[in-house]
């Protein structure tokens, strides 16, 4: 079984500081996020940028700006631009991280919703474009998929060399209007994907640390952060990302699983 990568989504794009004051917003907050992250022991920082008000952007700059201060700190962390941005954003405005041509970026695979009227909208055409983006400047795509139907949907496009193997999926578990969060769901999930295909397992809310005991059991890795839950218990806010992680360290080691450094995930997904 491989070591177990650890991805620290530190901030996404929705959650605010009225749910959690420890949210970043600024770069010097997102500096701060991804090195208590990276120090108990997440190999791989999920990037979402905000305005310093906390307003979600997609621009380049920005996301360069908070880049190279993670980078000045945490010089071999894997950064992995997210591509979904926010709900209600123009393709060109998602695609903006991918030129400063990032060791991975997202690829979101099908359409679904995101709670009230909010939709979460990756028509075929936008997956291609994406894909074909990620190609053209040697990214590595995390296939995100929130249900069964954008699995199928990354292995139809694989198989017509649009997603390149071996693909790495990160399966979003309990998001309203996606699959529910539980044990035989990302079983089900699992089973579903192409031999050789590696994993990570996300889980929003109280789906998060059950989620993540599932995939270090079952050989798969693990995504925990403010993006995805602000609680580290029930009832008890957690004061860091870092927090979040070093949970899953615990977890990790009760079940004798390793903890990858930042060079063994990139051999484990074939990052160049």
């Amino acid at each position: 079984m491989d070591k177990l990568i650890i991805t620290a989504c530190i901030c996404g794009a929705e959650v605010t500081k009225e749910q959690n004051p420890n949210v970043p917003y600024t770069v010097e907050e997102i500096v701060r996020e991804a090195k208590s992250a990276y120090d108990a022991g997440a190999a791989i920082i999920h990037l979402h940028v905000r305005e310093d008000n906390g307003t979600p952007t997609q621009s380049a700059e920005r996301f360069k700006e908070c880049i190279d201060a993670i980078k000045k700190e945490l010089p071999d962390v894997i950064i992995q631009p997210s591509t979904g941005g926010a709900v209600g954003m123009s393709n060109e405005e998602r695609l903006a991280p991918t030129l400063l041509r990032p060791e991975m970026a997202t690829l979101d695979c099908g359409t679904c919703n995101f709670g009230g009227d909010d939709i979460f909208v990756n028509t075929e055409n936008t997956i291609i474009e994406f894909a074909n983006r990620m190609n053209e400047l040697g990214i590595k795509p995390e296939v995100e998929v929130f249900d069964k139907g954008m699995v199928d949907m990354a292995i139809r496009l694989n198989k017509k060399g649009i997603i390149k193997s071996p693909m790495h999926f990160d399966f979003v578990m309990g998001v309203n209007g996606g699959i529910s969060g539980t044990a035989r769901d990302l079983n089900f999930m699992v089973e579903s994907i192409p031999a050789g295909s590696t994993w990570t397992a996300s889980g929003v809310g109280r789906a998060e640390f059950p989620m993540v005991t599932m995939a270090i059991l079952m050989g798969g890795h693990a995504r925990v952060g403010f993006e995805d839950n602000v609680y580290l218990s029930k009832g008890v806010m957690a004061k860091s990302n870092g927090e979040l992680v070093e949970k899953v360290v615990r977890l990790a080691k009760e079940l004798d699983r390793e903890i990858a450094t930042p060079a063994e995930a990139r051999e484990i997904l074939g990052l160049k």
